[in-house]
């Protein structure tokens, strides 16, 4: 009989039996729903399909899902470009919140009506990236943007108290990475300056974890409005680059000639003005390649920044622990633009396509 079959009173272990519930038989009898894609297939291949609902194994739970956020991850899924390995009809989106409804045999570190989270990395603990550890979500496993998943116990970390489940989605890629980015190799301290680019989920989170620490922010964007709200948010200095082109002499300007400590480099094409924007032994943390601009880097200018350029790979298991202790401490909630409901995913796959966000974008399945 399946694990998830019984509801657990000491503790689901201890049982050799079980009896299913009218709540477990409904669940099992009625389908879901979820999104699937192929790598290359562009939106186009963006489908909605029925099925049963899956059941967990030994040392798995059964979560009902209630949020999930968008990436620009997957849409380099849709596009082909994606670095990583995509199964076919894969399940999109790494991010997913829910609760935990059912568990299977020999779980001991969670229970039914957990609020849960799951690392984007599930079998990457600590440490470096390895091969061994790039299975991942909505990639080479399928994803959350589903109403129910089965995943192992150990993938999962607890969504903080005072966070909805739609801001819970918004950490497993977004913010675990630009956790990793400030304080994966060297330690962020108060009044260093760090400089994000853009106002996407990842410069947002970078530029909110940066003000924990003390650290003084200077943000590039693009537009006065979006100057303005990022001064709201935090930002401690805000550059305009359509009115500064040449923005690395601004922040150049802006920090008395030195150069700032970190960079969070989102687009790629703009690798070279964030070395020119780093002080001496500085930081460059490169994320992605968001922009279709590319960048080629004239060795005397890395050379004569004496900086490091970093590739962010996401975050590990104690990456995402971290933050999350973080989170809870300080209270901080994450920055959502947009959340569209369940039924209209495609919807809000093309308002994050058409690049006007302030924030992130959320699917909402409460």
């Amino acid at each position: 009989m399946p694990a998830s079959s019984f509801k657990p009173a000491a503790h689901p272990a201890d049982y050799d039996d079980a009896i299913d519930s009218s709540a477990d038989l409904a669940r099992k009898e009625a389908p879901m729903k979820s999104y699937h894609a192929n790598s290359g297939g562009g939106l186009a291949s963006l489908v909605a399909k029925e099925h049963s609902v899956p059941q967990p194994g030994p040392r798995e739970v059964l979560v009902r899902v209630r949020a999930n956020s968008l990436n620009a991850r997957e849409f380099s899924v849709l596009a082909g470009t994606y670095p990583l390995p995509v199964k076919p009809d894969v399940i999109m989106c790494a991010d997913g919140a829910g609760e935990i409804v059912a568990v299977g045999p020999g779980v001991r570190q969670r229970t039914v009506g957990d609020r849960v989270v799951a690392a984007m990395f599930p079998d990457w603990f600590d440490g470096p990236i390895a091969p061994e550890y790039a299975a991942q979500i909505g990639g080479s496993l399928d994803g959350m943007l589903s109403e129910y998943v089965v995943l192992h116990e150990e993938a999962l970390l607890s969504v903080p108290d005072h966070l909805s489940f739609e801001e819970g989605a918004t950490l497993p890629c977004a913010a675990v990475t630009a956790w990793n980015a400030l304080t994966g190799a060297r330690r962020l301290v108060a009044g260093h300056t760090v400089l994000t680019l853009g106002t996407g989920g990842v410069s947002l989170f970078a530029m909110q974890f940066a003000k924990l620490f003390g650290a003084r922010v200077i943000a590039i964007t693009s537009s006065e409005e979006k100057a303005r709200r990022l001064k709201d948010a935090g930002a401690d200095e805000v550059i305009n680059y359509r009115a500064f082109p040449d923005w690395h002499l601004a922040v150049r300007e802006r920090t008395n000639g030195r150069g700032v400590d970190q960079v969070v480099d989102i687009g790629g094409g703009t690798l070279e003005r964030s070395i020119r924007s780093v002080a001496l032994d500085g930081l460059v943390n490169f994320i992605g390649r968001l922009s279709a601009e590319s960048s080629t880097i004239d060795m005397n200018t890395l050379y004569s920044a004496a900086a490091t350029v970093r590739v962010v790979f996401a975050g590990n298991r104690a990456h995402f622990a971290a933050m999350n202790r973080a989170i809870t401490v300080n209270r901080l909630r994450p920055i959502i633009d947009h959340v569209f409901p369940f039924d209209d995913v495609l919807g809000a796959f093309r308002y994050y396509e058409a690049q006007r966000m302030f924030g992130k974008i959320v699917i909402s399945q409460s």
